[in-house]
């Protein structure tokens, strides 16, 4: 049986509602994924499907009509299967790996290397700042950075490695539904560049309880997970834990002992996750695992080589954290006319960004 038969039928299992990846799983404990096409209704009846889902199989349903109706839209809609060898190999190593993936854009780069990277929604700007610059310094070297299309830490991800190279967001709805709506410019960008994944059929809305199972395939993808700005209870310690689960290697970004958002990269790494201060920190651990991919890569580029203007003594007064000017005008001594002037040209300058309630440092500094 040829696999585009193959994964014609795992649709068809998987557009059943109430059929989710444990239930399916057993129907391929029973059935080997090469004889489905044998599969009857007494099977499935044993192993507890009820008449309406057994008919929902055998004559199909609208779920299955609507996600045919997707893959027929256009080229770069994609259906990839366990069956398919295009299936990324990693993600099948997982328990309960998603017996189908919806795919839009290129399908190649899911069986590239990886890196997640994941945090708060709240991120501050400094926490962003500091995943784009790695996600661009990652995605540089060869490296698809994988997210999760949220706000905060995700979209500062995913913007980072559109920069350089390409970026896969797994979605915690259906591949036609863009969750939250305002990041649908970036969805097409990640589409040109890489690629939008769910395992969710299109036309899902989002749902609670979709998104572990969004950040399970994140970290089953990726070969490492990098944690920014977040909660100590919180979506992205629940994609650390998958991490440790399927033996990925984890990565915390440490933050301000005072901010909240950094309890939960703090916790990890008291817990034995990789302090990460700059890029080498991440690919000093991966080289060891994707030695012929990294080897004859070439370095990222180093911020700290570029030309930087004079020294102003003004600068030491502002934060990596948000600053306010009251703060600046105390720790300097100077007039606040003066100090406006100079804040305006450190901001031209790309030396600070002018954020709410204040400003913060841009980037390092010797």
């Amino acid at each position: 049986m040829n696999t585009g038969a193959i994964s014609h039928i795992l649709l068809r299992l998987v557009a059943v509602a109430g059929i989710g990846p444990k239930r399916l799983q057993r129907v391929l404990e029973h059935i080997p994924i090469d004889q489905l096409s044998q599969v009857s209704a007494a099977q499935l009846y044993e192993l507890g499907w009820s008449k309406r889902q057994v008919g929902n199989f055998e004559q199909g349903c609208q779920e299955l009509e609507q996600a045919q109706n997707w893959l027929a839209q256009s080229s770069t809609h994609h259906l990839v299967t366990l069956a398919d060898v295009e299936y990324p190999a990693r993600l099948k190593e997982i328990p309960l790996p998603p017996p189908v993936l919806f795919v839009r854009g290129h399908v190649d780069c899911l069986s590239a290397p990886q890196v997640a990277m994941v945090g708060s929604r709240q991120a501050g700007y400094s926490a962003k700042e500091q995943v784009r610059r790695l996600a661009y310094e990652l995605a540089e070297v060869g490296l698809v950075i994988t997210s999760g299309l949220a706000l905060g830490i995700d979209s500062a991800a995913h913007y980072g490695a559109l920069l350089a190279g390409q970026t896969i967001a797994v979605m915690g709805t259906g591949i036609d539904r863009i969750y939250p709506a305002r990041h649908r410019q970036l969805a097409e960008q990640i589409c040109q560049q890489g690629a939008l994944v769910s395992e969710f059929l299109p036309g899902c809305p989002p749902k609670a309880q979709q998104f572990p199972r969004r950040n399970r395939v994140i970290s089953g993808l990726s070969i490492g997970i990098v944690v920014g700005e977040a909660a100590a209870r919180s979506g992205s310690l629940i994609t650390a834990r998958y991490a440790l689960e399927q033996n990925r290697e984890l990565f915390a970004i440490p933050g301000n002992i005072d901010n909240p958002l950094s309890e939960g990269p703090h916790q990890l790494i008291q817990h034995g996750a990789k302090l990460v201060t700059s890029t080498a920190d991440i690919l000093n651990e991966l080289i060891w695992l994707i030695p012929d991919f990294l080897d004859n890569k070439c370095a990222p580029s180093d911020n700290s080589c570029q030309q930087q203007l004079p020294r102003d003594e003004l600068l030491d007064n502002v934060g990596y954290e948000t600053t306010t000017l009251d703060q600046v005008v105390e720790r300097s001594l100077l007039p606040v006319e003066y100090v406006v002037g100079k804040l305006i040209e450190l901001e031209i300058a790309g030396e600070i960004a002018s954020v709410p309630g204040g400003y913060v440092r841009s980037r390092r500094n010797p």
